[in-house]
């Protein structure tokens, strides 16, 4: 996802990352004293909690279980001066972005709803809806979900939990989307599910394209990195689909699959490695 956009900027539960830093900084108890301003990694998602041990500990760094500086007081990071982080961590892989998402979308407590809920639509959980955009008949909420503005959510659709969706999408007819994050402008029309996945902007899914997110053996995932196969750590975990990609319909998407920006699939298409358009 980093082909289209900075890190930093991309939107976690439709707040970008650099505001959700921000957010961190003015919920933790930064109090010490003349002490020199936090520095921050531009890719890193941080817990108020660990900024606030940060400021309190004889500690001048914040890292992640790599040793990886994530927060740091004075000019510089110091690895004479390190403190682990309890809930925080460095983004390195888009999967990174779906575990951001789930702690964000879970964490909220309440949510205005600023656009327009049917009554035959039913919502269990906690529902944020941005102006504009319309829930329509059939639709069923289960969990906490973000929904940005002037978007059409259904009829007739399934949002799981800890799901973020952005402004002007369009979620349709026998659409499941579960623990995902899709971005602007992106169409999952009909008869398609999107599981443990990151949908870019302006995707549009054709009819019955399906994303895989579990393999039979129940082991985690593994995703390629360059030449490397990573493992994600992830038990489930669908793709990664970036900016304007099209598919066919009945496209099927293996586990751990990325899309690269701008590509397409043809009709009954199946997705068995990264897709660069050109297989």
């Amino acid at each position: 996802m980093s082909l289209t956009r900075r890190i930093e900027d991309f939107p976690i539960g439709n707040i970008p990352l650099w505001q959700h830093q921000q957010a961190a900084l003015a919920q933790a108890r930064l109090t010490v004293p003349d002490a020199p301003p936090l520095t921050l990694h531009p890719h890193a998602w941080l817990a108020a909690q660990d900024l606030t041990a940060l400021a309190a500990a004889a500690a001048t760094t914040l890292t992640d279980e790599f040793l990886t500086p994530l927060a740091w007081r004075g000019a510089a990071p110091d690895p004479l001066r390190m403190l682990p982080a309890m809930a925080s961590f460095l983004i390195r892989y888009p999967w990174d972005l779906l575990r951001a998402n789930e702690i964000h979308v879970a964490g909220l407590e309440s949510a205005p709803l600023e656009g327009e809920v049917h009554g035959l639509a039913v919502v269990e959980g906690i529902l944020r809806l941005g102006p504009g955009s319309r829930i329509l008949p059939g639709v069923f909420i289960e969990g906490n979900v973000v929904i940005g503005a002037n978007c059409r959510i259904g009829p007739n659709c399934y949002l799981r939990g800890n799901t973020s969706i952005g402004d002007e999408c369009r979620i349709g007819q026998a659409v499941e989307l579960k623990n995902s994050l899709v971005l602007s402008r992106t169409c999952v029309g009909h008869l398609s599910y999107v599981g443990d996945s990151v949908l870019g902007e302006a995707v549009n899914f054709g009819a019955g394209t399906l994303i895989s997110n579990f393999r039979h053996d129940g082991k985690s995932h593994r995703s390629m990195v360059g030449d490397r196969l990573v493992d994600t750590g992830r038990q489930k975990f669908g793709a990664i689909v970036g900016d304007h990609v099209h598919t066919g319909i009945h496209t099927t998407i293996y586990p751990g699959r990325k899309l690269w920006p701008h590509t397409l699939t043809r009709p009954a298409q199946i997705v068995q490695r990264d897709w660069h358009g050109d297989d």
